[in-house]
């Protein structure tokens, strides 16, 4: 229950502020202090920088994502918040505690510990704030509202899907990515736990991918490469036509817009379909993830090649094609997905044969990043939820978009450009 300033009983705005010392005693939490913001964080290493990671880094082999709900209704505890979750992500980026260590054992550890001994396993942390930060429910918590950028929209309701309010939503994001499953698990809790409180965790999804080369396209649990469309992030005239944001966004300049969707993929349905059928539906060769007509998996599509009966190489309805830029007006999008494991649940299928019962709960955690959603995954999905053969598999069952901001350098927070007075 929350109180009426917005405070949690028992972990209150108080214990945040003064409390927190305790459990995070150099992480600088102590919001009301401006001298907190030009505190240089303990730590370096790799987290410092004008973009922030994990966005365009070779995908690690393990992600957990997690959106969180604001508790508190007060903009100094979420500039504090930031501040302090700067401090932890520079620290355990860098293969420290999230907070510096002292305990007398008369308090909580100040870090759960169960990372220690180990490397950081190219651990990236990726904050995201959703439109709840701005206003929520018509309310304007925090005096952003009029510092919401426009692209920031409410995703409209696609077709076929079927979202989970528990698994949809939340005003701030964290992706932690890394190639040990303990780091990112170990580095979302310590976040969880700086921001008891302020923030409470509304859902959350870890995952994984293959460990393949470096380079080499993942493939995802239908058995098909995931990723192959992807713009070149080793090109700069790409990733700023398309994934960062430029001038027109303010406090948004040099960051990117992310969405994250959780997929549920009816696998044994998948599974009892004939190769050759895969194959229309993704409009790519399942063993060399080559476009149909193709050999090698980067060898350019052809949209308009014919067979000898004239029918679509690569059909109308087929993922690969619904998805190419050509029919988006050249629309693209940078895709960071990963696949999930859930273990069991009760489902009913959507499709023929409409079997009920305990099936695989897994699937694909979609995530992309783009410069403006209106013209990258909005215009491209809106087209796929509609007529993509896949449809009758995968189902999205969650959602968020989120304004990732630009990276900080030492001495600043995450979102510092947003929160100081204009």
């Amino acid at each position: 229950m929350i109180g009426p300033t917005g405070d949690k009983p028992g972990a209150s705005r108080r214990f945040f502020l003064t409390g927190a010392a305790g459990l995070a005693g150099a992480a600088g939490i102590i919001a009301s202090a401006p001298a907190a913001a030009a505190k240089a964080p303990a730590a370096g290493g790799p987290f410092w920088g004008p973009r922030q990671a994990g966005i365009i880094t070779p995908a690690q082999r393990h992600i957990y994502f997690a959106a969180f709900d604001l508790l508190t209704t007060k903009r100094e505890d979420v500039a504090g918040l930031m501040r302090a979750w700067t401090d932890a992500a520079a620290r355990m980026t860098s293969g420290q505690t999230a907070v510096a260590l002292g305990e007398d054992g008369s308090s909580p550890p100040a870090d759960s510990g169960e990372t220690e001994g180990l490397a950081p396993q190219r651990l990236t942390i990726t904050f995201g704030f959703g439109p709840g930060l701005f206003s929520k429910d018509g309310q304007d918590r925090f005096g952003l509202a009029g510092r919401r950028p426009p692209v920031l929209i409410d995703l409209p309701r696609f077709t076929g899907d079927q979202l989970a309010p528990e698994r949809t939503g939340g005003d701030l994001s964290i992706q932690a990515c890394a190639d040990d499953a303990q780091v990112t698990f170990h580095a979302v809790r310590q976040f969880a736990r700086l921001g008891d409180g302020v923030v409470q965790i509304r859902w959350a999804q870890p995952g994984f991918v293959g460990g393949y080369a470096p380079g080499e396209t993942g493939r995802n649990l239908m058995g098909f490469k995931d990723g192959t469309m992807n713009p070149l992030t080793s090109d700069p005239k790409l990733m700023d036509q398309f994934i960062w944001v430029g001038d027109e966004g303010g406090w948004m300049r040099g960051g990117s817009y992310m969405v994250a969707r959780p997929v549920r993929i009816a696998l044994e349905h998948w599974d009892r379909m004939k190769l050759a059928f895969q194959e229309q539906t993704m409009g790519r060769h399942k063993a060399s993830g080559a476009a149909l007509g193709k050999l090698k998996e980067f060898d350019p599509i052809d949209l308009d090649a014919v067979d000898g009966e004239g029918n679509l190489v690569i059909p109308e309805n087929s993922h690969v094609r619904l998805g190419a830029p050509a029919m988006n007006d050249g629309a693209q999008i940078l895709r960071r997905s990963y696949s999930y494991d859930n273990g069991l649940s009760f489902v009913a299928e959507r499709w023929p044969p409409w079997r009920q019962g305990m099936e695989l709960d897994a699937g694909l955690l979609f995530v992309c990043f783009q410069r403006d959603p209106r013209t990258g995954f909005v215009k491209i999905f809106e087209k796929m939820a509609k007529f993509d053969m896949m449809n009758q598999f995968a189902t999205h069952i969650g959602s968020g978009l989120f304004a990732c901001p630009p990276g900080a350098m030492k001495g600043e927070y995450i979102g510092q450009r947003l929160f100081e007075p204009i």
